[in-house]
């Protein structure tokens, strides 16, 4: 098959057997790769109500048939699992030079079940993998341990790792990929980082030399020649700021959450903006493998004291969670507390918005100082990097927070939950649930949760979309589930698609797929590959227990209008989000309590797969 090896890998690391299965075409024209084989290895090999940090959890990396080809932006690997910090399904993808070596070891997917007797890491090469004593680099950061594996196996070789967090099992510790001369990349979201560590699984390395071959070569190089000029306008501005653009323009748009949302304008967007950035920390530009946009930023500390941090530049997203939404506009305190992040192993979505919630349950008087040992202040950076590391080991107040916000409200009382904002046990990001009412209802309906790469945002800022309605959000989230799906199983980065091809599918989706792999997909079988997987996504939450009692956003998005900026008012009362769940189960074939009926698995070919349902 032109752009698959046919091949997939399975580890016990329980027993250390390793086995390789093959799969055909059919599998491959139903799923794709990436985001699609993830979701349907995990429903079809996991028991519903398995403890996701017990040992019968499952690991997937796998890749696209567009990985390691000419298209530009297909080199991320997607990694599958069970949540942690939400029992569902959860998935999560990381760029850089990994996916192109899991490619050329010839596996387009990589299954890891069982627990380890003692820490080790797995080296994946093009004749299997072999596990490999890991107790050396037990309780060493993330960039000690990737160096230390490439210095061991070689310089070829590109390494995934947990931090601290992972082995002390916080629910939302990430994995970080580290690579010489380019930019980092985190598995982010969702708690991989725990079920790593739970299964006592330092590290993934990986390695290869086979060769992916298109079908079509001159149909590939013509399509990218059709959407150059319009990717390098998109990405112009992500290529000279990276995503800390966005900070100005949603803080002037009206929804940068600030002091866990008690507003969304921040009076001090200015000392943490993506210009303010640059001007005081770049050193120079990182991209991924082939990438044309260069959206990667070195940055390094030079003044103040923070002076000798040389790290990534933090994401949006980042600034956002460390930032804003803890009043902190002391820019070198983020970008250091970013490095923590990535060295001990955290999402720093999750963490910093949990820490957000704790700041104002202390504030409110519902977290007592005895509790955190500690008084907590929104705009005290000392506090929050003290809170990082802290987290990370358990320590105090550490041990309450690396169970996340949602956890931490339920031992708090029924007050506590007012002030979360989390979507399905997920901490929701930088993207508006009051301002943009498609996230609104994307987010109430993501089988991540709280996750703006489920439903896109991207296109909800342009000016002549009308966020002021609920009319269309409905079909808005749908046409954008189907396009992440299918661009999370071609494992390609958003910021090439959407900018590139374009924030929804269309026809230059199946040219590209075709291209490489010699199919005839219509644009209309590509949408139906981005529904398959979204509904085998939904159907592996129902089974877990969720139902429309569980599409529901934060009490603040529901009852607390934006207080003030160029959206003041907006919000989505229950009975708006009522009505656009109505709409979306059924433009989705669901029932009312959105369960995906027979009929519509049926015409999906799942039926055979989710009888459990049925």
């Amino acid at each position: 098959m032109h752009g698959y090896s046919g091949r997939i890998l399975n580890v016990d690391l329980r027993s250390g057997q390793v086995t390789i299965e093959t799969f055909d075409e059919a599998f491959a024209r139903d799923y794709l790769g990436g985001n699609g084989f993830a979701i349907r290895l995990l429903y079809e090999h996991l028991a519903p109500g398995i403890d996701p940090l017990g040992p019968d959890n499952m690991i997937v990396f796998a890749v696209g048939p567009l990985t390691d080809t000419l298209i530009p932006g297909a080199t991320r690997c997607c990694v599958g699992t069970k949540s942690p910090l939400t029992g569902l399904f959860f998935d999560s993808t990381f760029g850089g030079m990994f996916a192109v070596n899991q490619k050329r070891a010839g596996f387009e997917a990589m299954i890891i079940t069982g627990c380890a007797p003692d820490p080790v890491y797995l080296l994946l090469h093009e004749d299997g993998a072999e596990i490999k004593p890991a107790v050396d680099l037990w309780g060493r950061n993330t960039r000690d341990t990737n160096a230390a594996i490439r210095a061991k196996e070689g310089n070829e070789v590109e390494v995934l790792s947990i931090g601290p967090a992972g082995e002390n099992l916080v629910r939302f510790a990430c994995a970080v990929h580290n690579w010489e001369k380019s930019r980092d990349g985190v598995a982010g979201r969702g708690g991989l980082g725990a079920v790593m560590g739970s299964k006592h699984l330092k590290a993934v390395a990986v390695k290869g030399k086979r060769k992916t071959t298109m079908a079509d070569p001159g149909a590939v190089k013509a399509l990218l020649s059709e959407v150059r000029e319009q990717m390098n306008v998109g990405t112009a501005a992500l290529k000279k700021y990276g995503t800390t653009i966005l900070v100005n323009i949603i803080n002037k748009f009206g929804g940068l959450g600030v002091r866990n949302l008690q507003t969304e304008v921040y009076d001090k967007a200015d000392a943490i903006s993506g210009e303010t950035f640059k001007e005081a920390y770049f050193e120079k530009d990182t991209t991924c493998f082939k990438c044309p946009v260069a959206c990667g930023k070195d940055f390094n500390v030079q003044e103040g004291e923070y002076a000798g941090t040389k790290w990534k530049m933090p994401e949006y997203e980042t600034i956002f969670a460390l930032g804003s939404m803890l009043d902190n506009s002391n820019k070198g305190s983020i970008v250091k507390a970013n490095e923590l992040c990535d060295q001990l192993g955290m999402d720093t979505i999750s963490l910093g918005v949990t820490l957000a919630f704790a700041f104002e349950c202390f504030e409110k008087g519902l977290l007592s100082r005895e509790r955190t040992g500690r008084d907590l202040r929104f705009g005290d950076y000392h506090t929050i990097l003290d809170l990082i590391e802290d987290t990370a080991y358990r320590r105090g107040v550490g041990d309450l927070l690396a169970e996340g916000s949602v956890r931490l409200a339920a031992e708090l009382g029924e007050e506590a939950s007012k002030y979360l904002y989390a979507v399905k046990g997920l901490e929701m990001p930088a993207h508006s649930a009051r301002v943009l009412k498609g996230m609104s209802i994307g987010y109430a309906t993501a089988t991540r949760g709280g996750s703006h790469h489920d439903t896109r945002p991207t296109l909800q800022y342009a000016t002549d979309h009308d966020n002021t309605t609920p009319e269309g959000k409905p079909e808005f989230a749908v046409k954008s589930q189907h396009f992440t799906a299918v661009g999370d199983s071609m494992t390609q980065c958003r910021f090439v698609s959407e900018r590139g091809f374009g924030g929804v599918l269309n026809e230059y989706y199946p040219r590209m797929i075709n291209a490489v792999t010699g199919w005839d997909l219509s644009l209309e079988d590509v949408e139906r590959i981005g529904e398959r997987i979204w509904n085998l996504e939904r159907a592996f939450n129902v089974r877990e227990g969720v139902r429309r009692n569980q599409d529901v956003l934060p009490y603040r998005v529901m009852h607390e209008p934006v207080p003030e900026g160029m959206h003041k008012g907006m919000h989505c009362p229950p009975e708006e989000l009522d009505a656009m769940l109505d709409a979306y189960y059924a433009l989705r074939g669901w029932t009312p309590d959105g369960i995906p009926t027979r009929e519509k698995l049926q015409t999906l070919g799942l039926a055979a797969l989710t009888e459990d349902l049925t």
